[in-house]
């Protein structure tokens, strides 16, 4: 496996501090540009609603009265494919209002060029039919989030500013006061000020509710949206397994990459300088003039032997390590530990053993996090943890180094990440500056 090499700062910087707010969330939450961007949302919610309603209600009622005939089935068609256009609109208003960002379906793929080809490809899609649907059933939502909205924001706001203008009413309605109730001349009348207050301290509670009624409404939007306008679940495992192999295959060649380099550098070289000692030494002897030199050379030629076996284990160790597949990852961590340069404690607790290719990628990630912390992290101690949970296999490495590790672009602990990812793995790093540092990997178990 290739070494990851993580950055440790030599002099980290501080951490940005965030931002704090005097004013609590919910005081400001009526006044926030992300409560007035849903509402505008859902202001916009039904006239959008009602020309994709129209649309839907006028593809499905002319196509199906034309299925008799040729034309029905094209029409069809052309109608699904118009549904995935408005579809494009729906998905653009929902980032720039509701800032949420649902990804396109999966493309229609003809069996091969041609109309009617085209035609099965929109018909067998099941996002075509979901964005039809999306026509049908966000009208009657949008029906009810727009007048649910509007009264209520509406309302709530006339009621907070009520105080400001009740001074108005017993001017021109020459009244004593605002008229409760009344019953056979029995008149009940209030003060203007106490209506105003009263009224005035409901339109505050309501003001400060309304954003969470229209989170609320606009999150039923936003739920319509992903599960009718983006791609199907299925489709998304699909795009997320092409892209685990196309990180598995990457990860293979750069090993064999990685063992050609070794195999040429190392032990290829040292045998063949063997080769030329050892042929060097055979003339002379062949010649009759040995003398210490020969017998220097042969020494030599022992050593380079020892050097290249040595090497030859290191690499094999770093295939797959034979006390892995004979004794399990607990012995293996055990004797990874005992070669680290930095004193490790490890802990396994397993009852049984996962799955080899899971047991395999432990091993490996458990043998990078030591490199690094041996490296770059001018540790003094290191812990390696190992358990099951469930049906998750899961391990920790920490030191007790000086931090700044991360799973950023272009460092080791991304591509680590990446390969954890192709088996539905995660690699999550904790590693404040100054230290310590605690890197956590959660494999499935698959045992």
């Amino acid at each position: 496996m290739d070494t990851a090499h993580t950055a440790y700062p030599a002099h980290p910087a501080h951490p940005p501090r965030s931002r704090r707010h005097r004013v609590p969330a919910g005081l400001r939450a009526p006044f926030s540009a992300r409560t007035w961007r849903e509402f505008l949302h859902l202001l916009l919610g039904l006239p959008v609603a009602s020309v994709t309603f129209a649309y839907a209600v006028t593809v499905v009622s002319v196509s199906a009265g034309l299925l008799i005939t040729f034309l029905g089935i094209p029409l069809l068609a052309g109608g699904l494919a118009g549904a995935r256009g408005l579809g494009v609109v729906e998905r653009a208003r929902a980032r720039a209002l509701l800032g949420l960002d649902v990804a396109a379906p999966e493309p229609l793929r003809p069996a091969k060029p041609g109309l009617m080809p085209w035609v099965a490809a929109v018909l067998r899609n099941g996002a075509s039919w979901r964005h039809l649907l999306y026509g049908f059933l966000h009208f009657p939502w949008a029906l009810f989030a727009f007048v649910l909205s509007v009264t209520f924001w509406s309302l709530a706001w006339a009621m907070l500013v009520f105080p400001l203008y009740y001074w108005l009413l017993p001017r021109y309605a020459a009244l004593p006061g605002l008229r409760l109730w009344g019953d056979d001349g029995a008149v009940l009348y209030v003060s203007p000020a106490v209506a105003a207050g009263v009224l005035g301290v409901l339109g505050l509670l309501a003001v400060l509710a309304g954003p969470w009624v229209i989170r609320g409404l606009a999150a039923v939007d936003g739920l319509l949206v992903r599960g009718l306008l983006g791609p199907s679940p299925l489709a998304t495992r699909v795009g997320e397994l092409e892209s685990d192999r196309g990180v598995v295959a990457d990860t293979a060649a750069a090993d064999l990459r990685r063992i050609e380099r070794d195999l040429h550098d190392g032990a290829q070289a040292r045998l063949v300088a063997l080769a030329m000692d050892l042929g060097t030494a055979k003339e002379r002897l062949a010649e009759g003039t040995a003398d210490e030199t020969v017998a220097r050379m042969v020494d030599e030629a022992h050593g380079e032997v020892k050097i290249a076996l040595q090497e030859l284990r290191d690499l094999a160790r770093g295939i797959h390590p034979a006390i892995l597949t004979d004794r399990g990852l607990g012995p293996a961590l055990a004797s990874l530990a005992g070669r680290c340069p930095v004193p490790v404690t490890v802990e396994v607790d397993l009852a049984r053993r996962p799955a080899p290719a899971i047991e395999g990628i432990a091993y490996f990630t458990v043998s990078e996090l030591l490199q690094n912390v041996a490296k770059h992290s001018g540790a003094r101690h290191a812990s390696v943890d190992v358990w099951c949970t469930g049906q998750m296999l899961m391990l920790t490495v920490s030191d007790d180094g000086r931090g700044g590790a991360s799973t950023g672009a272009g460092g080791g602990l991304a591509g680590l990440a990446e390969r954890l990812g192709s088996v539905d793995g995660l690699l999550v790093v904790d590693s404040p500056a100054g230290g310590p540092t605690t890197v956590t990997a959660e494999l499935p178990w698959r045992g």
